[in-house]
């Protein structure tokens, strides 16, 4: 049997952390990294992650952190 578990998080990061971390892979996502992050810890069948505020990419944070 199949158990589907829904929850919210929200958390807080340095702005050079965030950024080392986006830059560290080519082309991956907050959203992308949460859900490799839920795969390997616990192997689920199916992931949905969706950045709901905030920037999602590497260049998302460079036009919030320098208009």
């Amino acid at each position: 049997m199949n158990v589907r578990i829904k929850t919210t998080v929200e958390f807080s990061i340095s702005e050079g952390a965030l950024e080392d971390a986006l830059a560290e892979y080519d082309e991956i996502t907050v959203e992308g990294a949460l859900r490799e992050v839920l795969d390997k810890a616990v192997a689920v069948d199916d992931i949905e992650v969706k950045v709901v505020e905030g920037p999602n990419t590497l260049e998302e944070l460079d036009q919030q952190t320098n208009p």
